[in-house]
């Protein structure tokens, strides 16, 4: 069976950004998702579309085809009495590398990074973190099947949680690292 549309497709593979290995699958745990389904990068599936199991493909995919460009716009300083919760400072989250998740004024929700904790401004990047990036994969086909009625269950197939339970935003974001907390923390 080949990789076509709508085939639940099961795969191995290693991301490789600026030298080093940015994500990988698990051994014995492929990535699985829905071909077709916008699940991952449209590139990424058009470099496997038409393989069997057992084909290995090797891809580059520019920034354009990955997660955009960086936009220094998405990099600003935001007030830090915004990050208050019951009128205290969310001293919690405000540290270099962190991770929060915010929404805009059209309340569109967004992930962004604490890139630096001032004095009365916390600068915020809002760009994917990969955004920019040229991203090197080696991928290998492991499975090719019909969907079945449970894989349009909305759960979580990315072999990091069993598949038993709904892992939210963020489980495919396109890479298939399995975080669940999300957002990608490799991309």
């Amino acid at each position: 069976m080949k990789v076509e549309q709508n085939k639940m497709v099961g795969v191995d593979y290693k991301l490789t950004v600026d030298g080093q290995i940015a994500d990988q699958s698990r051994p014995g745990q492929p990535l699985e998702f829905i071909f077709g389904t916008g699940m991952l990068l449209p590139k990424f599936e058009e470099a496997i579309l038409g393989k069997e199991v057992g084909e290995r493909v090797a891809f580059t995919l520019a920034p354009k085809d990955g997660y955009g460009e960086f936009i220094a716009e998405a990099v600003v300083d935001l007030p830090k009495n915004i990050f208050m919760v019951d009128g205290k400072l969310a001293e919690d989250i405000l540290f270099v590398g962190s991770q929060v998740p915010m929404s805009d004024q059209q309340g569109n929700r967004m992930m962004g990074v604490v890139k630096e904790v001032g004095e009365d401004t916390v600068k915020m990047d809002f760009n994917h973190p990969m955004a920019g990036k040229t991203l090197n994969f080696e991928v290998e086909v492991v499975s090719v099947r019909d969907v079945t009625p449970e894989d349009l269950q909305g759960h979580c197939s990315c072999g990091s949680c069993g598949g038993d339970h709904d892992c939210g935003d963020g489980c495919h974001d396109g890479c298939g690292c399995g975080d669940h907390d999300g957002h990608c923390d490799c991309h």
